[in-house]
């Protein structure tokens, strides 16, 4: 049943536009899965996000931050309460030797307007598929680099609906973690710091970066990208084809052929078959080599009934 009253609510923070009742959250992620949201909320500005975080949190609504969904796999049975994307909060400038992007904005196209300002530091970011958001969130990392190395501060909503800017130090990046979550952070914004390089050497490193991405990742496939992270002194890829994993299928989703660190959604997979597959690859490399896979995906909302 939709509650009407936070539905007007919503409408009146935003617009009826920016408000989607029932929306399958398959067509929101890149793996394509995923059950319905309630509400489905595009806000606009830093102001509505703060709204709907106070509404949320006087109305006792459960709330949810997806981001862009690339890192992300939604259960059958969707999400209750306000979903709320922030894609429409893209805009991305340059400052100095600093650029400035809000959190809806593509990592990858903060890459490509560092490399346009001729500001060298964020090649590493050329290949990942999130936002910018979702980087600061997990601390994005690729072909040794990391978001912390090049992050200057960040502005967030915090759990109350203000609005707080942070360094980068405050947000404790680590290997694929920052305190974001355990917070209840919402980023709007990060300035990333950067310094003066030649165009031509910029751009030879992001191509030769797109060029070993493109070869040996299944873009061809719905996937969450990478789902392990690195386990210490192993790579997680190999380790899952050296147990006899490639190919392993359950239903529509299946260990990638093309990199046994990817699972992608082959045929219309669920997510509950997405989830039996992550949960018989650590298995089996937990019993072959006793080394413990731990998910770099995040898997949100509920099962169905």
């Amino acid at each position: 049943m939709i509650n009407h009253h936070v539905l007007e609510k919503l409408i009146n923070i935003t617009s009826e536009k920016n408000v989607m009742v029932n929306e399958p959250l398959k067509k929101h992620t890149y793996t394509c899965l995923g059950g319905a949201a309630d509400f489905y909320v595009t806000p606009e500005t830093y102001e509505q996000v703060q709204q709907i975080v106070k509404l949320a949190k006087q109305d006792s609504i459960p709330f949810t931050l997806l981001g862009n969904g690339s890192n992300l796999i939604v259960k059958d049975g969707g999400i209750r309460g306000i979903v709320l994307n922030l894609n429409s909060l893209a805009d991305i400038k340059t400052v100095g030797n600093k650029v400035v992007a809000q959190s809806g904005a593509r990592i990858i196209d903060v890459s490509r307007e560092a490399l346009k300002q001729r500001l060298t530091g964020l090649e590493f970011a050329c290949g990942i598929p999130g936002s910018v958001g979702g980087a600061l969130y997990m601390n994005a990392g690729a072909y040794g680099g990391e978001i912390k190395d090049v992050l200057e501060s960040a502005v967030v909503v915090d759990s109350n609906g203000d609005l707080v800017t942070l360094n980068a130090a405050e947000l404790n990046l680590e290997y694929r973690r920052s305190n974001i979550p355990d917070n209840g952070y919402i980023v709007l914004e990060g300035t990333f710091s950067l310094k003066p390089g030649e165009y031509e050497e910029i751009k030879a490193v992001m191509d030769d970066l797109t060029y070993k991405r493109e070869s040996k990742q299944p873009l061809e496939y719905p996937s969450c990208g990478s789902v392990f992270k690195r386990p210490p002194g192993y790579y997680a890829g190999k380790l899952i084809q050296d147990s006899g994993l490639q190919g392993t299928q359950i239903g529509g989703a299946q260990v990638s052929l093309k990199h046994a660190g990817f699972i992608v959604n082959k045929d219309n997979a669920t997510a509950e078959e997405y989830i039996r597959l992550i949960r018989h690859v650590q298995a089996t490399v937990n019993e072959k080599f006793g080394v413990k896979l731990e998910r770099e995906v995040r898997i949100i909302g509920e099962d169905l009934e």
